[in-house]
């Protein structure tokens, strides 16, 4: 998304949205929607006063059955008993003859078919099978309120105890986006209903308010109304079960009269009529989630029944309800839950297959022989046996790996290990390195590789004696035997023509042409560089950088610059034959900052004078990259080239590009070829580069199109960076390009690198994705690697694993430092296998699985049209979870969805990914901004996509001003936002401030320094420095989120129902998007309709 252009035409503001058929929708003009039910329980998964998980006394818990469970929902003919709600594990007090369930028959329509509810079953590292919870007695009292409230949802326990995520029961059509079809009005499955005698108690977790005299928890909102009469039809508290029709009949809805009573047993239920209207709210039968009501079509007493005393009203139905987006799996409870329970203990890494805590959560690593999880993060840390059930489950076995990642002040970097000139040890045959996983035999004198089980020699010099435990008495004194990250030096064996590297350098490349005179650029980046170049990397405690630096300008022609420290005044040479490109100078060009410095100063304070008054508007590009590549050559050395350009290559000169932007090939077979670079002369100049470890990074300064998707290849395949500032403007968009910019320079940059990745017999490493270059199967070829990049490994099954060995994977990455030495740094990690497909989805990270399935997803549309690879995505997602559904769940109901505990937020993620820019843009996202996104994505961490694809909401005056502490987050939905608050929203790339219309006067004044919300400047980019509590806090919490991401969060302020709310909507991910995307509750739905027909 661009945030630098202007909104697209929009509606008016006043008009009604078009919404789809069955939901109100606040409107955007302030009239008030339909609004969510009053939630007196507490939030979703959350804990709730007063109330203690406990089971009911004398209860014991089933182990869970390792076989697969009995026979499908489909296979039960109508009128045969069914399986109960009760799974495994559940237990059931009283006597078991009055307790009889219901369930679905397999040939009924899934029609306008309630989701019932969501059960996510609780399954990480738990000994036992899901345990009993409230919400698998699915609809029990479904919404009724019989004297009093039904219980909440029980709180979380620990780690993956949490209560199955239930959710309700959801009907009404999925948006006809082209993708998804709508639902067929179908007939809704009847309600299981758990009947039981008065005295019998219901088995679930947390108990039934026994009292008639209950009274919720106050939540500020109306209370619900108490209902008369006796109670519902198929609802009785003895007798059969009646299956309940949920169907919504045509009148109006209305409330039952208030301080009406629920009393007395029922009589005979009276005849029901089905009837089937289409196009009302998605409807919430289970027993989950704020604000369960009264169920609808049902009118108070009916004819016939004893009302004990209380005056029977006429007879209303109640109003249709909505699936309720708090009975749904919520990003922001998941993340907060994961932080209470994980963030206060470090995570140690000495057990293996552990599933570390989520990216969202801050916590500290001790390295106890496995790679911390901010190197390596894994899709499973327990992986199928064989590949037959790797198949069955379609989880993808993948790692992100992110060699060189930037580590927290607390933790130590890793040590460094030198052999002397005998080098590393490593295994003889597989050529793996020595680490904590390899086996030493026979007094100390051999070892046997862990990764193929071959037999070597201990050199003499490394010999040790082993404890009674076979261990070496010096194993904690080396960190290759006791640490799962460490580096080697390397040996001159390991260096280019067996000769030391020199240390590398950097050249800054600078578009002088009239685009780039006219914005500022040049003025301001020659003033920034003066500075920027004190703060080169360097290594250690080294007193300065090693690097060198060289300068060269060009629009059609290229200027080299002699900044010699000997020389007065710098000299320029002109090279026009870009056809066949050299370098004119080699002594002079490379030079060392502090010698220089007089020279380069001048020459800095020269340039945007010289260039002051161009007329040159065409500029080259590939010659370049070429003269960089050249110059580095000849210095015979490796290093980085920051070129800052800014129009489409236009100039007669090799890799001469054309304008193809046509938007008319979006939806089509052709959409692909947006994504192909338009000429293969990149590749192979990126090849080249690859060779020499000349790795590029680009700052792009479009004012138009200028195809990205060829001009990105050489720093893709170079493991470089891409920057764009679309339209730059010097006072909006300079602190974002000096940032980005001070950071790139300063970072840590390992050159001319090889990476390989080694695993234990069984698996092995058949693709990957991220910025580099591969010249055969196994290496990664990274001319540059820095702390940001990652590159994603996926495995796959070439033999049968054992469960008691488990699998291995070590990541070797051979690399030179910024001070020109050469190094080897390796990570070691060990993963559990598993025979039982349970195990596999109890030890899966969906934030990792996210990452891996958008990346190949990305990559998937360079090659396929767009429609075929979002359609894989949904078809990958259906099959992981009817899997689980199949092999894992406790027998249920099959209008239940039911999702696997750490898999509960994999659909709302994945719907997230499926409405991004690159597979489903809006009409004001250009080409060149999909191409932008879809290179950035390829090399981003799990934290990055995490916040890029389900941004961050905060609301900043819920809190109290003196607190230090970030607000906590709600989801990313319209229906959060209060028109009294602020919010900021950040995603990684964009940060937004919404203003409501309706915030106090005095908190405006506070941060912006006027005295009215319509005083405030729409678009404005920066917060006026006020000496006050609230503007000091706010400002002080974008400072803090800008400090947590790899790039620089451009700030806008929106304000409501101004015309950059719709740029600000876009990221609100839970709701419909204008491109056509689904809703989160949509999306739901469509997942449970695609999973119930591959089960059926």
């Amino acid at each position: 998304m661009n945030v630098n252009q202007s909104a697209p035409p929009v509606p008016p503001f006043g008009q009604p949205q078009p919404v789809y058929p069955g939901y109100h929708q606040s409107s955007y003009g302030g009239q008030p929607g339909s609004t969510a039910p009053p939630t007196h329980y507490g939030a979703y998964n959350g804990p709730v006063p007063g109330y203690q998980e406990t089971l009911a006394p004398g209860v014991s818990r089933a182990p869970p059955s390792s076989g697969a469970p009995p026979a499908t929902t489909a296979q039960t003919p109508r009128g045969q008993a069914a399986y109960g709600q009760f799974g495994q594990g559940d237990v059931q007090n009283g006597p078991s003859s009055t307790v009889q369930m219901q369930r679905l028959s397999g040939s009924q329509p899934f029609g306008s078919a309630p989701l019932a509810p969501v059960v996510s079953q609780p399954t990480v590292l738990q000994p036992y099978g899901p345990l009993p919870t409230s919400s698998q007695v699915t609809a029990q009292l479904a919404g009724m309120q019989i004297s009093g409230a039904m219980a909440p949802a029980p709180p979380t326990l620990g780690l993956g105890y949490g209560p199955p995520t239930s959710l309700a029961s959801a009907s009404g059509s999925f948006p006809n986006s082209g993708l998804y079809g709508s639902y067929s009005q179908g007939q809704a499955p009847p309600l299981s209903q758990t009947q039981g005698h008065p005295g019998a108690q219901p088995p679930q977790r947390s108990a039934l308010p026994q009292a008639s005299s209950f009274t919720p928890p106050a939540s500020g909102g109306p209370r619900m109304p108490s209902m008369s009469g006796p109670l519902l039809p198929g609802q009785g508290f003895g007798g059969p079960p009646v299956s309940q029709p949920n169907h919504v009949s045509s009148p109006p809805p209305q409330v039952l009269p208030p301080g009406t009573q629920m009393t007395g047993p029922p009589g005979p239920p009276p005849p029901m009529h089905s009837s089937q209207q289409p196009g009302y709210q998605l409807q919430q039968n289970g027993s989950f989630g704020p604000g369960r009501g009264p169920q609808p079509n049902y009118g108070s007493p009916y004819p016939g029944a004893p009302t004990f005393g209380s005056q029977p009203g006429p007879p209303q139905p109640l109003p249709p309800k909505r699936l309720d987006p708090d009975a749904i799996p919520s990003p922001i409870q998941v993340i907060e839950d994961d932080r209470n329970n994980r963030g206060s203990e470090p995570f140690v890494t000495g057990v293996r297959g552990q599933v570390p805590p989520l990216v969202t959560t801050n916590f500290l690593v001790k390295d106890q022989g496995n790679a911390s999880p901010r190197y390596i993060r894994c899709t499973s840390y327990n992986i199928p046996c064989t590949s037959d059930m790797a198949k069955q489950a379609q989880v993808p076995l993948a790692a992100v790996i992110k060699p060189l990642a930037r580590l927290p002040p607390e933790e130590a970097s890793p040590y460094v290990v030198d052999h002397g000139e005998s080098g590393p040890l490593r295994c003889n045959r597989c050529k793996a390195y020595m680490c904590p996983f390899m086996q030493f035999i026979e007094g100390g004198r051999r070892f046997q590789c862990c990764f193929c089980s071959c037999i070597n020699d201990v050199p003499p010099q490394y010999f040790q004696h082993l404890d009674h435990t076979g261990k070496r008495v010096d194993a904690y004194d080396r960190p290759e035997l006791s640490l799962g990250s460490y580096e080697f030096l390397a040996t001159v064996d390991y260096c280019k023509n067996n000769k030391f590297p020199s240390p590398p350098a950097f050249i800054f490349m600078i578009d002088v042409s009239y685009n780039a005179i006219r914005s500022g650029l040049v003025r301001l980046l020659c003033e920034e560089l003066k500075s920027l170049l004190d703060c080169l990397p360097r290594e250690g405690r080294a007193e300065e950088s090693a690097i060198r630096v060289g300068f060269v300008t060009y629009n059609k022609v290229l200027h080299f610059y002699n900044v010699k420290s000997s020389l007065a005044q710098p000299q320029m040479m002109v090279v026009s034959d870009v056809a066949d490109m050299f370098v004119p100078l080699l002594d002079g060009f490379l030079v060392n900052v502090n010698e220089s410095r007089a020279v380069i100063t001048s020459l800095l304070d020269q340039i945007p004078e010289m260039f002051a008054d161009t007329r040159e508007t065409e500029t080259v590009f590939a010659p370049v990259i070429q003269a960089g590549m050249e110059a580095l050559k000849a210095a015979e050395c490796a290093g980085k080239l920051f070129l800052f350009h800014t129009s489409l290559p236009i100039a007669e000169a090799p890799g001469k590009l054309k304008n193809r932007d046509d938007r008319k090939l979006i939806n089509t077979d052709k959409e692909k070829t947006l994504f192909q670079p338009q000429t293969g002369a990149y590749q192979t100049l990126a090849k080249e580069c690859v060779a020499q470890g000349c790795c590029v990074d680009l700052f792009l300064f479009p004012n138009q199109y200028v195809d990205v998707a060829t001009l990105c290849v050489v720093p893709q395949l170079t493991g470089g960076s891409v920057y764009k500032y679309a339209c730059f403007q010097v006072e909006n968009d300079q602190e974002r390009f000096l940032s980005d910019l001070r950071r790139d320079v300063q970072k840590v940059v390992g050159f001319d690198a090889v990476m390989r990745v080694r695993t234990s017999t069984g698996i092995r490493a058949v693709d990957f994705f991220g910025a580099f270059y591969m010249s055969n199967t196994t290496d990664v070829e990274l001319a540059g690697l820095d702390g940001d990049k990652t590159v994603t490994v996926e495995f796959k099954h070439d033999d049968r694993l054992n469960e008691e060995s488990g699998a291995l994977l070590q990541c070797a990455l051979l690399y030179t430092s910024c001070a020109g030495q050469r190094r080897l740094r390796i990570h070691n990690l060990a993963l559990n296998c598993c025979t039982q497909l349970a195990d596999l989805y109890r030890n899966c990270e969906t934030d990792t699985l996210i990452n891996y399935m958008a990346k190949f997803a990305y990559r998937g549309v360079l090659n396929s049209p767009v429609k075929t690879v979002r359609d894989a995505l949904i078809t990958q997602c259906a099959q992981i979870l009817a899997c689980y559904r199949k092999n894992c769940a406790s027998p249920s109901s099959a209008g239940q969805l039911i999702l696997p505990e750490c898999m509960k937020l994999l659909p709302v993620y994945l719907n997230c990914v499926l409405k991004s820019d690159v597979l489903q843009p809006g009409a004001e996202v250009t080409t060149d901004d999909r191409a932008y996104v879809r290179q950035l994505v390829t090399s981003m961490d799990v934290a990055e996509t995490n916040v890029f694809f389900y941004p961050r909401l905060l609301p900043l005056t819920k809190s109290p001003i003196e607190s230090t502490t970030e607000p906590p987050a709600v989801r990313a939905s319209e229906e959060r936002l209060s028109d009294g608050d602020i919010y900021l929203l950040e995603n990684g790339l964009n940060l937004f401030l919404w203003v409501g219309a309706s915030v106090q006067q005095g908190v405006v004044q506070s941060l912006f320094s006027v005295s009215s919300f319509s005083q405030i400047t729409s678009g404005l980019s920066i917060l006026p420095v006020l000496d006050n509590p609230l503007s000091k806090k706010v400002r002080g919490l974008v400072d803090s989120l800008r400090a947590q991401r790899s790039r620089y969060m451009k700030l806008i302020v929106v304000k409501q129902e101004d015309k950059l709310e719709m740029l600000f909507k876009h990221f609100l991910v839970e709701d419909k998007s204008l491109s056509g995307g689904a809703s989160y509750v949509d999306f739901l739905c469509h997942m449970h309709k695609e999973i119930r027909q591959l089960l059926s």
